[in-house]
C-alpha cells in the first residue's frame, strides 16, 4: 500500500517546479530519492505516516495567456469538450466554469485530478500526456471560471443546492 502511495505521489511531482524547466524533470530530478506527499487538507488520509514534509505543486504556467490558449486546443484535441461541455459549461461531467470543484480547485488539485482520473468517469491521463501539456490544462481549465456569473437560486429566488456531479 505505501508504496502504490509513493509511486503515485512520485508521478504527480514530475510537474512540480517554479518554471517552465521544472514540468520536464523526474521527480528524482526534482526531489531525489524520496518525493514529499502533496498535502490535502481537507482530506487527510487516516493510517498514512508522514515521515517528510508536503510540498504544494506550483503550476510554471500560472499567469501565462499563450500557455492558456494551447491549453484551451488541449482541451478540445483530447476531447474534455464531449464531457465536460463547450468551454467547460458541464455536460455529463461536471461545470468547469462555476468554481466548485469535487476534488479542490488549486493548481496542484486539478493537476492531480487530470493525472489521477476521478471515480465514475474521469481518466487518468497520467502517463498519456506530457506534463506540460497537462500544466496547459490546468491553466485553462482554472481560467474558465472568470467572468462567468452562475446562478445559485432557483427561479423562485430560493436557494438551490447543487446536487449530481
Amino acid at each position: 500500500m505505501r508504496r502504490i502511495i509513493t509511486f503515485g505521489c512520485l508521478a504527480i511531482i514530475a510537474g512540480c517546479g517554479g518554471n517552465a524547466d521544472a514540468a520536464q524533470k523526474t521527480p528524482q530530478q526534482q526531489w531525489g530519492a524520496s518525493a514529499p506527499f502533496v498535502q490535502h487538507p481537507d482530506n487527510i488520509q487516516p493510517g498514512v505516516g508522514v515521515y517528510r514534509p508536503f510540498v504544494t505543486l506550483v503550476n510554471p504556467y500560472e499567469g501565462n495567456a499563450q500557455r492558456a490558449a494551447e491549453g484551451g486546443n488541449l482541451f478540445i484535441a483530447y476531447n474534455c469538450m464531449d464531457c465536460h461541455g463547450a468551454e467547460g459549461s458541464g455536460a455529463m461531467g461536471p461545470s468547469l466554469q462555476d468554481s466548485r470543484w469535487h476534488f479542490g480547485g488549486t493548481n496542484g488539485e486539478v493537476f492531480q485530478s487530470i493525472y489521477e482520473g476521478r471515480p465514475e468517469g474521469m481518466p487518468a491521463w497520467g502517463g498519456r500526456i506530457s506534463d506540460g501539456d497537462i500544466w496547459r490544462l490546468v491553466t485553462y481549465v482554472r481560467g474558465l471560471s472568470k467572468g462567468h456569473e452562475v446562478a445559485t437560486e432557483n427561479f423562485t429566488g430560493k436557494t438551490v443546492e447543487r446536487t449530481g456531479h
